[in-house]
């Protein structure tokens, strides 16, 4: 099989001796994808890029070495990711955006498989595996070097189990407005609270660190509780659900959560609790009845609403049985794991 890049983006595949004399012989197959698209976010990098990549290489490549050939792929890109990519090849990366090469495979796979959001169907594949598997090949990439930038460099060594709040800015919507009141009460309820904030120049190593060496974590629906990949299976994974979000909570984190092994909660904020309240008046559609207000059509106009205007006023008393609840099961499991 050849790979012939013609222009930008563009190539072609040929099987047998017909074509272009090939310049690069590989004693390996392909797996040819893009890692353009909505990668570049924390969500989308996993769901469209890593964990396809991994239903590929233990399905149709399961006892298989394969020579990654990316198209879109960013210096900044492959930089980020370098240790994960390593994992799934010893190869070096093909990268068809400044090769020029003529390259022959042994065969090639062109595009990746989903199962669904952030999901693994281990019936699927010709060697079963699961998403705490896939976390366990994170711990390879991410959790073998030592690094200044880590967070903590030794696991927890204290009675308080260690909460990891998932911050977000105002600016980009669903944060928490009463962030700071609701830290101080889960110090009160026996936690050591830790602040993350994320963002494209977080060290994945240092985040690794973080999530992997704490007992619960707490945020609102958002790309960054897709950090929930780092956590050891039997912690609590805690997810705030804002206003008209039910649905795609559920999908995104509720279902890959459980598939972990984590102990899942989530606390459905009131109409009370969301900022839309005071912008559109508690008793309208928006606020009143938000899964009649979107029905089946998930548009941008909604997006908007939901995801880019809504914050959230957390009810401390409310949400204080909530972090009750979870500060028991971490404490027992850092009791039980350490």
């Amino acid at each position: 099989m050849r790979i012939q890049q013609c222009r930008e983006s563009k190539f072609t595949l040929t099987s047998g001796p017909p074509g272009p004399k090939f310049q690069i012989q590989h004693n390996a197959p392909a797996i040819v994808f893009s890692a353009g698209g909505y990668t570049g976010t924390f969500f989308h990098d996993f769901n469209d890029g890593f964990i396809p990549l991994y239903i590929i290489v233990y399905s149709i490549l399961y006892d298989q070495v394969p020579v990654l050939v990316i198209s879109r792929a960013r210096d900044w890109w492959i930089q980020r990711y370098a240790d994960l990519l390593n994992v799934f090849s010893e190869h070096p990366i093909i990268n068809l955006d400044n090769d020029t090469a003529t390259h022959c495979f042994r065969s090639a796979t062109v595009g990746l498989i989903s199962h669904g959001f952030l999901t693994i169907n281990p019936k699927m594949l010709k060697t079963p595996k699961t998403l705490p598997r896939f976390h366990a090949m994170l711990g390879k990439a991410f959790g073998q070097r030592e690094t200044s930038q880590r967070f903590h460099l030794q696991r927890h060594h204290n009675d308080r189990p260690r909460l990891v709040f998932i911050s977000r800015n105002v600016s980009v919507g669903r944060a928490i407005l009463n962030q700071e009141e609701a830290m101080d009460l889960a110090e009160r309820i026996g936690f050591e609270v830790i602040v993350y904030e994320p963002s494209s120049r977080t060290s994945l190593h240092a985040a690794y660190d973080l999530l992997n060496n704490s007992h619960a974590v707490v945020g609102v629906h958002g790309a960054a509780l897709t950090h929930l990949l780092f956590m050891r299976p039997g912690a609590v994974f805690m997810q705030i659900v804002p206003l008209g979000t039910k649905w795609i909570a559920k999908w995104c984190y509720e279902n890959p959560a459980r598939a972990m092994g984590l102990q899942y909660i989530d606390y459905w904020i009131t109409a009370e609790e969301s900022s839309l309240a005071e912008t559109y008046g508690k008793d309208n559609i928006v606020v009143k009845d938000p899964a009649g207000k979107i029905g089946r059509n998930w548009s941008v106009e909604f997006m908007k609403i939901y995801l880019k205007e809504q914050n959230v006023r957390l009810d401390l008393d409310r949400f204080s049985w909530f972090l009750k609840a979870a500060y028991d099961k971490a404490k027992k499991f850092m009791e039980k794991e350490g």
